[in-house]
């Protein structure tokens, strides 16, 4: 969809599918959705797609389970507003769109064959991959305020930053919890994020004043779709993660960010894999515990 080719019609009566349908669009046409190494690829499977009203009670909740630093839809559109100088506007409805990118068949096969260092393919999803959502992001932004609504892709705002807390690194807009709160899917034993699409996948947000129906969340609890809480007995990302940094206590996000950043480094550098045209010169991405796992992609089903 172009900005010149808008279906006016569509957008004023059914403003979800508008939106639906613009994401798909644009994700099936980029040319940043493409890996460069396999420029005939697309990085990401088709986007999932959620609604949440910005003033939901759940996002005040996030003040106390994430961080008083982290702000609400109404917050951050606020904060926008006032940084653009656009004043006072009409933000009686606030609405967050949620998407949710899957990988793509082929890199989940690459990835379940390791168990030190993530592939290529993987490698450029986390960066290319991550280029096209910023991408798409800027996309929506431009797409509704042409239309004259008010929106801000938070990720890519000026106060958006990573907050550092005692037991590990927090953001100050975390898509996972939007997604959350979207109806997309609930949280993992390894603190990934379990979707009808599995949990590899990687996902972005965007808030508008643009009325959107908000899409049910579709279970009982933040972690009903991981097997460890819902009477299964899974735990396999516990074996799958290198840095021992899964437990039957949860992530220990300062024991994965030391492998990312320090033993995967030594193992991929021993592995002479430097000239193979991967991305990020001080970490280049895991994703170990989110492939070979019963829940790679979709929700499992208790035996």
């Amino acid at each position: 969809m172009l900005l010149t080719d808008i279906d006016q019609e569509q957008l004023k009566n059914n403003p979800g599918d508008f939106i639906k349908k613009a994401i798909r669009d644009y994700s099936a046409v980029s040319p940043w959705n493409r890996f460069t190494p396999f420029p005939d690829e697309p990085i990401w499977d088709e986007p999932l797609i959620g609604f949440a009203s910005g003033d939901d009670p759940l996002f005040q909740q996030y003040k106390t389970i994430i961080g008083d630093f982290h702000p609400t839809p109404r917050e951050t559109l606020e904060r926008y507003c006032e940084s653009a100088g656009i004043g006072k506007k009409d933000l009686s409805s606030i609405s967050v769109i949620s998407f949710i990118f899957p990988a793509t068949t082929k890199t989940r096969l690459e990835m379940r064959k390791e168990t030190a260092v993530c592939t290529l393919r993987w490698n450029h999803a986390r960066y290319e991959g991550q280029e096209f959502i910023f991408r798409l992001s800027r996309y929506l932004v431009a797409l509704l305020e042409s239309q004259g609504y008010i929106a801000v892709a938070p990720e890519l705002s000026k106060w958006w930053e990573t907050v550092k807390l005692p037991d590990g690194p927090a953001s100050t807009w975390s898509q996972r919890h939007i997604a959350y709160a979207a109806g997309l899917g609930t949280f993992s034993l390894s603190d990934g994020f379990i979707t009808p699409r599995g949990i590899a996948m990687r996902a972005g947000s965007v808030v508008c004043n643009l009325a959107l129906p908000p899409i049910p969340r579709p279970y009982p609890h933040h972690k009903a779709n991981c097997l460890a809480f819902s009477g299964g007995k899974c735990r396999s990302c516990i074996q799958r993660c290198p840095a021992q940094a899964i437990s039957e206590k949860g992530h220990d996000k300062i024991k994965c960010q030391a492998y990312l950043m320090n033993g995967m480094m030594e193992v991929f550098k021993k592995s002479g894999l430097e000239s193979a045209g991967y991305q990020g010169k001080s970490y280049i991405g895991c994703g170990l515990c989110q492939t070979g796992v019963p829940c790679e992609d979709k929700i499992p089903v208790k035996a």
